[in-house]
């Protein structure tokens, strides 16, 4: 049985993850809504988004939002 994800809506998120800003999880969240979906490190409840922490961190180690926006 797997594990129940660890939700976090992005303000919690900032503020757990300094190294993040809001402006910039806005941003990647905004660019890359259908690659973080797949990957499944966020969701959405209604107008919540709601992020996976740990699959969005190894989403980030793995280089899945080295650009955002189409740009190196």
């Amino acid at each position: 049985m797997e594990a129940m994800p660890d939700f976090l809506t992005v303000k919690q998120f900032v503020a757990k993850h300094p190294a993040f800003s809001m402006g910039g999880m806005r941003s990647a969240l905004y660019w890359q809504q259908d690659a973080l979906e797949e990957a499944g490190a966020m969701t959405r409840m209604g107008r919540r988004i709601l992020i996976d922490e740990q699959k969005f961190m190894k989403l980030v180690q793995s280089g899945g939002l080295r650009t955002v926006r189409g740009v190196a």
